[in-house]
């Protein structure tokens, strides 16, 4: 696997990795489902902790998506195990999706997630991959800032909706200032389209039309 940030509509690379789960290979075994691989600093530390416990907590929503979830950092899978120990007894919260022991960080490296301006750990990298295989979204923090889960949740939601419905969807969907949970048609691509949606209701010219689902 060569270094660099993977392209977006690139499909993921192929990868045998070990997990808390076991042996996974990737995205071969997520085959006809979404995932979200997202990587974390180190094990055993606060930011950290609570970001996999937000996960948790929305692993549910994910899953009513077809969406699975996968950690990764560059810790060995025994500092996986004890961590998620730490956080189900001490904070009564159970992982259920499994986390990839990159010790060797050689999945880090090809994928883009170590950034030597903020040091030899990985970022917080979120990769959003589809059910085919492609990589349809990525977001970078650093490591002192947390994650926002519901906008992941989100953006999975936003994807689906547009891959089902040939549309786009608006800044802060489905709460957007202008046009509420409405979705965007895509533009004209002919004279004769533009004309005809000139002041047609629910259009603010015919390069800006919405509708509801």
């Amino acid at each position: 696997m060569e270094n660099g940030i993977p392209l977006l509509g690139a499909k993921m690379p192929s990868m045998t990795v070990k997990t808390t789960h076991g042996m996974k290979n990737i995205p071969e075994d997520y085959k006809g489902k979404w995932f979200v691989l997202f990587s974390h600093p180190a094990d055993f530390t606060p930011v950290c902790t609570t970001e996999f416990v937000s996960f948790q907590k929305h692993y549910g929503d994910f899953r009513a998506l077809n969406c699975e979830l996968i950690g990764l950092s560059i810790d060995q899978v025994q500092s996986h195990i004890k961590w998620t120990e730490f956080i189900n007894d001490k904070l009564n919260t159970k992982i259920e999706f499994p986390i990839i022991a990159d010790d060797m960080g050689k999945v880090a490296e090809g994928l883009g997630m170590i950034h030597p301006g903020k040091g030899t750990n990985t970022v917080r990298a979120v990769f959003i991959v589809d059910p085919n295989g492609v990589l349809r979204l990525m977001i970078y923090y650093p490591q002192e800032i947390g994650r926002n889960m519901d906008e992941i949740v989100r953006a999975v939601k936003a994807l689906q909706t547009s891959d089902k419905h040939g549309v786009a969807c608006p800044a802060n969907w489905p709460n957007n200032e202008l046009i509420q949970d409405q979705v965007i048609v895509p533009p004209a691509g002919d004279e004769k389209t533009a004309a005809e949606r000139r002041g047609k209701e629910n259009s603010f010219d015919w390069w800006f039309m919405y509708k509801k689902l």
